[in-house]
């Protein structure tokens, strides 16, 4: 099943692994929502500058954004309403997670490479 994925904190560097993020799900069929404030286009893909500019449904919100910049950003998570919220590894914040989840979006802290690759996405 194919899903609208927004990833948050989106690089057109090809080192970095928001990059390979966007170009996997790309692979895997997904719709991509990059979303980066200072691009306009990643790996061909059309860049959102913010949360807020997201105007469809997202099935799934991937973080690729530092821990301290995620408070400010809970507004916007939570008027986004995703289905869910991947926290990959080094963006995890327990109390955010947790605030999250009080208002019913599902969160998990795991890598959003590793769930495509093993069809657990």
């Amino acid at each position: 099943m194919t899903e609208t994925v927004a990833v948050l904190g989106a690089s057109p560097n090809p080192a970095r692994y928001s990059f390979k993020a966007v170009r996997m799900l790309t692979q895997y069929g997904h719709t991509v929502l990059p979303v980066n404030p200072a691009q306009t286009e990643i790996d061909g893909i059309p860049v959102v500058s913010s949360l807020g500019a997201i105007t469809t449904p997202v099935d799934t919100l991937t973080l690729y954004v530092g821990p301290a910049q995620l408070p400010r950003l809970v507004p916007d998570i939570l008027a986004l309403r995703p289905g869910r919220v991947i926290f990959n590894p080094g963006t995890e914040v327990p109390g955010i997670m947790q605030q999250l989840q009080a208002e019913g979006i599902p969160c998990e802290a795991a890598c959003t490479l590793v769930l495509l690759r093993s069809g657990l996405f």
